[in-house]
């Protein structure tokens, strides 16, 4: 389906349960607004996804997980690989939702999608258990309506007056229109008739849901490529108002509420269309204002390739299992201080920060190996092509075949200091002409001379994933 067509539009995920908290005595959780069970120890998260990139290289439409100890720059686990794809259905997935139950365990749905056949109008959705994230149980496809319509970016939360969860989705119902549905179970097997769970008159998808903030309930969607808010009082179809200014970076949908464990603030994630899409991020000290400020993009840094997230807090416990169980990545990646949207890449053998995305995105990613000339140094070894490395020659940085000479290893060896712009950041200082450091001209890497302000900000990375 064409997602700029007006009524029809690409599906998503999305749902962020309640205000989960730094401190035990900020988890004094009241169950009767529904929030999930109270987690003293929460002080990381998890995010959901499947993948897609411009040329398809990097699509895949399986589960993958990435954590993160502050919602912001994230680690992809299992090398960037699915931990677990559907065996049934379409026989993949878009728009992942992972929940903390009320019994501790997690909840993992899922659109019966795979790839981009819109008019696959499947009644059912993806849904396993899994106690800890590491292994995925009871696979099972719940139908949840008889219209010859769609079940998009299904999510769930706790509807404590029902006393049962509540399954989130976007559906054409008679209205001809996107709507969000919703259906009731206790046990996501056996589920209720469906009801309209909002409607407000024109088409919306990628419903999320932030439940008994202050009393209110927060319901984000997409709206004509913006993300909008409504809220209510109650967990009652049709009883959400739109309120709020809308966001978006060019067109965008796909909301997913944060809060931070560590402070006020609120992170309201999007994605925007297509393979070449991007996760961007905003934020508020104030949820029911319904105003929100870009984060900027230095601050955070998305799995590559990553689309349609899902993000919900967990403990250090479990943040260190799910990393023990599936590992962190063997690359890196390097992205630009004064220039956040682009990272460090090779084409044509050169080297040079390009906007993300782009394919072959591995030629992004980088082993940093200890340096050639000296192993307290390091060498940029590339993923795509592993017998070269980046090193300098007549100043240029470029991607060359190692032939073992002491200049290429001296040339292809630099040393990791603080970042000449942000000491939290990195700077790379040439091995063998000390007094000069890799950094971008004209978007394409030199090791020059640092003296400005600007050289300074030129010659810092973050090293991330």
């Amino acid at each position: 389906m064409n997602p700029h067509v007006p009524g029809r539009a690409m599906p998503s995920r999305r749902l962020f349960l309640g205000a989960a908290a730094a401190t035990t005595a900020a988890l004094a959780v009241d169950l009767s607004l529904g929030a999930p069970p109270a987690h003293a120890a929460d002080s990381a998260y998890v995010m959901g996804y499947f993948t897609e990139s411009p040329s398809g290289l990097g699509t895949d439409y399986g589960l993958h997980l990435a954590v993160s100890t502050d919602s912001l720059d994230w680690t992809p686990l299992n090398q960037n690989n699915p931990v677990v794809t559907p065996t049934a259905g379409a026989g993949g997935l878009r728009d992942p939702f992972i929940m903390r139950k009320r019994d501790g365990g997690f909840i993992v749905l899922a659109t019966d999608l795979k790839g981009t056949d819109w008019g696959h109008n499947s009644q059912t959705i993806h849904v396993w258990d899994s106690a800890d994230l590491r292994t995925f149980t009871n696979y099972r496809r719940p139908h949840l309506h008889d219209m010859v319509t769609h079940s998009w970016a299904p999510e769930a939360f706790w509807d404590a007056s029902r006393g049962q969860y509540a399954i989130l989705y976007s559906a054409v119902n008679s209205t001809g229109h996107n709507v969000l549905m919703v259906n009731h179970t206790s046990d996501f097997t056996t589920v209720s008739a469906p009801q309209v769970f909002f409607d407000p008159g024109y088409d919306v998808i990628d419903g999320d849901m932030a439940v008994g903030v202050n009393g209110v309930n927060h319901l984000y969607f997409k709206r004509n490529g913006t993300l909008v808010g409504a809220r209510s009082t109650s967990l009652n179809p049709g009883s959400f108002t739109p309120f709020g200014t809308a966001v978006s970076h060019g067109g965008t949908e796909a909301p997913t509420l944060v809060k931070s464990l560590t402070s006020n603030t609120w992170y309201l994630w999007g994605d925007t269309y297509t393979p070449n899409g991007v996760l961007y991020a905003w934020q508020t000290t104030d949820l029911a204002a319904g105003t929100w400020t870009p984060v900027d993009q230095k601050l955070y840094t998305h799995p590559v390739n990553a689309k349609h997230c899902t993000i919900a807090p967990i403990t250090a416990a479990e943040h260190g299992n799910l990393l023990a169980r599936w590992g962190a990545p063997a690359w890196n990646r390097l992205k630009s201080y004064n220039h956040p949207a682009r990272y460090v890449r090779h084409a044509d053998y050169l080297a040079r920060i390009d906007t993300y995305p782009f394919d072959p995105y591995t030629d992004a990613q980088w082993k940093l190996v200890p340096g050639l000339a000296d192993s307290s140094g390091v060498s940029f070894q590339s993923v795509s092509h592993p017998t070269r490395y980046l090193r300098h020659y007549d100043y240029q940085v470029r991607l060359d075949a190692n032939d073992g000479t002491a200049v290429f290893a001296q040339d292809a060896t630099f040393h990791r200091v603080a970042g000449l712009a942000d000491a939290s950041w990195s700077s790379f200082r040439s091995h063998n002409h000390p007094t000069r450091y890799i950094r971008h001209s004209g978007y394409a890497l030199r090791v020059d001379p640092v003296g400005t302000a600007t050289d300074r900000a030129d010659a810092t990375f973050s090293v991330g994933h």
